[in-house]
């Protein structure tokens, strides 16, 4: 039997994302969310591409984005609601992570590959947030699907786009687990 890491496998059968919504001040410092970056970096990334990036969302930018999610919501015609909701996930974090596909030209290998290694940075971000003791949650919304958000308010280039939005702080309340996938009904077995 291969060496086992129970305290990895606990963590990860009993992990659970904290909603937004709880997560107050404080949020980790520099150095704090640097060893978290750190571990998230240290994703499959087929080729060491590194076709995925972080932008920090400290207060002041939250509250810029919150300001432009506003305006921009208006400028659509969006419903209130949404605009409000957009709003208040940057006015209400304490501190957010950006995880950005950024694609490499490559011969070798696919953009959809890399869209994978994307994703699995934020989750890797997202698991590293929470292992380190901090609340989080991975959420996305109209606002990062909007190409002109994503310009005026982190600079991104045309060909990228926002996976996720990571949000961490201190977690204010534990919510109950959720109902959980059914093995049975998504897993094949293939013996032959």
């Amino acid at each position: 039997m291969p060496d086992r890491n129970q305290p990895a496998l606990d963590f990860l059968l009993t992990r659970r994302s904290r909603p937004a919504k709880t997560l107050k001040a404080p949020a980790p410092d520099r150095a704090a969310l640097t060893e978290i970056l750190t571990a998230a970096a240290r994703t499959p990334d087929h080729g060491k591409l590194e076709p995925w990036r972080f932008i920090v969302l400290e207060r002041g930018a939250l509250d810029r984005l919150a300001a432009l999610a506003q305006a921009r919501g208006a400028e659509l015609g969006r419903d209130e609601g949404d605009i409000a909701k957009a709003v208040s996930q940057y006015a209400d974090s304490p501190l957010a992570v950006v995880v950005v596909e950024s694609p490499v030209i490559s011969d070798k290998i696919p953009v959809v590959e890399q869209t994978y290694s994307a994703g699995a940075v934020a989750l890797s971000l997202l698991n590293a947030a929470l292992a380190a003791g901090w609340g989080a949650n991975w959420l996305t919304g109209w606002a990062v699907s909007d190409a002109e958000f994503m310009a005026k308010g982190l600079g991104l280039s045309p060909h990228e786009r926002v996976v996720g939005t990571v949000h961490i702080g201190t977690e204010t309340a534990t919510p109950p687990d959720r109902p959980r996938p059914d093995l049975d009904r998504i897993v094949t077995w293939q013996s032959e």
